[in-house]
């Protein structure tokens, strides 16, 4: 098995980059290169890493990454210099323009954090960081590719850092960088940031397995070479020409396996996959039935990534034999090309000529350019994180359009996700849908190989109902923009009627006054850009009349007290008795109540919504159901001072084996963090499972964490999450 740490030598100098740059390109601007280096070396001067080493290893390292990527000289500059103008003093962005020229400074303008901004959350940081990585990846891509290699760097020295800080950065490589790189089709990328952030996330997992694999290490390399020669003598009898290596899979894939299919590391069958590389595509098919002639296929294992490529352009055909000593075996059959592609992804189809990018095979990618389109109009940093790890979350299916052209989308997509991919008017008029020629509801999940029709009627509108169900952040985003415009056509004549009768008892004319520019002047000194746009808000109860009276009254004839705005009238019967739990906008009067769909817990992000007759609801930041709420009615709420001290019935599920001392050790886990068990529930499961439900009180969400995390460690648990509504 080759170590994830076999990518990086224990120190990088930047001849081994220089040696790595040469390896693929015959005529690299060295001097480029080294006076990159040198300037790095320069301003990183006296600045250290967390591992007590100098901070210029960072980038060196990073530089040599991208070479590993094969990339051009001008990245492998920008990534030795990509943190001089965030982390440097003494260096900004036109200096780096002026030295190496706007292209550079461009690149490093892009993979640079935000710095100067207030942030109201860590959360809203790193949301703000993302859109702008993925704003500057929509000029130029290499921008995500230099990325990746700073975080696959930092991954590697990530043990110095602080445990909290540690786990938070692992679980955001985990949920984000991982799957961006699979979407982007750099597996080796992939399979390192997988790796390293499982032996950060769960590291007595992680080393156990590293031992394991250990134990057995002498009679697999055996194995190996005893099915290379088998191989080899296949390809020799029949005169094709070809290369075969043989592997371990990687730690966190056979780990993943063991959790899915609850498995013990030695009942995990084919952990060794083979791999074969031939000359063409008709080879490839040609060496695949001979090996199912030598090897009995296992039924329902062959996959064809040739006809039917993945979504990352990867190709290769993957097949499980019952192979030497009735070990279950993979082998991957693929062409130069498709191994080329299989490793670089992105990378390996896009060049750069007199600093432009010309991108043939850019349409291969047009899933970048739909997530970067979409993200570009999110305002919410909570639903722009939530959009950006489903779109890349990395399980898919693939279903065919009537033309027979294959569309790929996250699994669990419907066919309304399927429908706004074909076009905005086919997903908002649409009111059924045919799988396969069979009828299926729209909230259909769709599987691989469906065939999908939309059926659509010209009066159907887009409903508020789809977005508890659509997949996709493309389909969302479009819903919400209709019901966002439709929400604004009601409030602008709400509005407008409210603001005329107002006005009438004043004898003022609103025609005049709009003729006259007044009700202008007053709306863009309110921050609205025109008259209706401060109409709607006042139909929506997010500015008061008072204010527009204020501006065109004179003080002695306004009558006594304030005019009440929609939202105040809506809030004035529901007052209450202060509380030191929730604060809602500076008020701490108004009666408010948490939403049985996601159960609050003190201590983590959420929301507030105005509810007729009923105050406010409190909702989690990512409820699925508060995202189908009007934004309008939104208000910024969060826990008060007295919200820790109170605990909260908090229902958690753990599925686990049904063995002897489970239970006592879960309990014995949770009593240890002085929580306190109201109920328990019991259910067995097919294969000797169960799924144990707990009622707890849960002081705050840091407490829930590191319960769940601490269940997590048991032996024979395969899962522990909480549970909602």
């Amino acid at each position: 098995m080759q170590s994830v740490d076999s990518i990086l030598p224990k120190k990088v100098r930047i001849d081994d980059v220089i040696r790595e740059v040469r390896s693929y390109l015959e005529n690299p601007d060295l001097e480029l290169i080294r006076r990159g280096y040198v300037f790095a070396m320069k301003h990183h001067e006296g600045q250290w890493r967390k591992s007590g080493a100098p901070y210029v290893d960072h980038p060196v390292a990073t530089s040599y990454l991208l070479a590993r990527m094969r990339l051009d000289a001008v990245t492998i500059t920008t990534g030795l210099l990509h943190d001089t103008v965030e982390d440097c003093a003494t260096v900004d962005s036109e200096m780096v323009k002026e030295l190496f020229g706007e292209e550079i400074a461009s690149l490093v303008e892009g993979v640079t954090k935000i710095g100067q901004m207030q942030f109201s959350s860590l959360e809203h940081q790193q949301a703000e960081n993302f859109k702008k990585i993925l704003m500057a990846t929509a000029r130029d891509v290499r921008v995500i590719l230099i990325k990746l290699a700073d975080r696959l760097h930092n991954m590697f020295t990530l043990e110095y850092v602080a445990r909290e800080k540690r786990e938070r950065i692992a679980r955001e490589t985990m949920e984000i960088y991982v799957p961006l790189a699979h979407r982007l089709g750099m597996q080796w990328v992939k399979t390192a940031l997988e790796d390293l952030s499982f032996r950060f996330l769960n590291p007595r997992a992680y080393y156990d397995l590293v031992l394991r694999l250990s134990r057995g290490r002498k009679e697999r390399e055996k194995y190996i070479e005893e099915v290379l020669a088998l191989l080899k003598d296949l390809l020799g009898q029949h005169n094709i020409q070809g290369e075969i290596s043989g592997r371990l899979k990687s730690i966190h894939s056979i780990y993943r396996k063991m959790q899915a299919q609850n498995l013990e590391f030695e009942e995990v069958m084919d952990i060794i996959a083979f791999r074969i590389i031939l000359a063409s595509v008709a080879e490839c098919y040609e060496m695949l039935g001979l090996i199912h002639s030598l090897w009995k296929p296992i039924p329902g294992r062959f996959k064809d990534y040739v006809a039917l490529p993945k979504a990352n352009m990867y190709q290769s055909l993957h097949t499980t034999v019952i192979g030497l000593k009735g070990e279950r075996m993979e082998v991957q059959l693929r062409t130069q090309e498709m191994h080329r592609v299989a490793m670089f992804g992105i990378a390996a189809h896009w060049r750069y000529k007199e600093g432009a990018a010309t991108d043939k095979d850019g349409q291969k990618f047009d899933w970048l350019r739909q997530l970067m389109e979409w993200h570009r109009e999110t305002e919410d940093p909570r639903a722009f994180l939530a959009g950006l790890k489903t779109d890349l979350f990395s399980d898919e299916v693939y279903v065919f359009t009537p033309k027979g052209d294959v569309l790929a989308f996250p699994k669990g997509a419907t066919p309304v996700d399927f429908a706004y991919r074909i076009h905005t008017q086919v997903g908002g008029s649409c009111v059924g849908a045919k799988a396969n020629g069979r009828m299926v509801p729209l909230r259909y999940e769709m599987q691989s190989g469906d065939r999908m029709e939309i059926l659509t009627r010209k009066d159907q509108k887009p409903s508020r109902d789809w977005l508890q169900f659509v997949k996709t952040s493309t389909a969302k985003q479009k819903i919400r923009a209709y019901l966002k415009e439709e929400e604004t056509e009601r409030s602008l004549a709400a509005g407008h009627t409210i603001l005329e009768k107002e006005l009438s008892r004043y004898k003022l004319s609103m025609g005049k006054l709009e003729k006259a520019g007044d009700l202008l002047r007053i709306a863009q000194k309110y921050n609205y850009h025109a008259v209706d746009a401060m109409l709607a808000a006042i139909g929506y109860g997010k500015l008061s009349v008072k204010y527009v009276l204020q501006e065109l009254v004179e003080p002695e004839k306004l009558e006594a007290g304030p005019v009440e705005s929609a939202i105040d009238r809506l809030l004035k019967p529901l007052k209450r008795k202060k509380s030191e739990s929730i604060k809602i906008q500076g008020i701490d009067d108004v009666l408010f109540r948490m939403a049985k769909c996601c159960s609050p817990v003190p201590g983590e992000a959420i929301v507030g919504f105005v509810t007729r007759g009923r105050g406010i609801t409190v909702h989690t930041a990512d409820c699925a159901i508060a995202a189908t709420l009007d934004d309008e009615r939104r208000v910024e709420v969060e826990w008060g001072e007295g919200g820790g001290q109170k605990t909260v019935a908090t229902t958690i599920a753990v599925l686990a084996q049904d063995r002897a001392g489970i239970l006592a050790a879960i309990t014995s886990a949770i009593g240890s963090l002085e929580i306190n068990i109201h109920e328990i529930h019991s259910t067995n499961l097919e294969d000797n499972n169960a799924e144990i439900h707990f009622v707890l009180e849960i002081k705050n969400i840091q407490q829930l964490q590191k319960m769940l995390a601490e269940i997590g460690k048991i032996k024979g648990v395969q899962s522990a999450r909480r549970l909602r509504g």
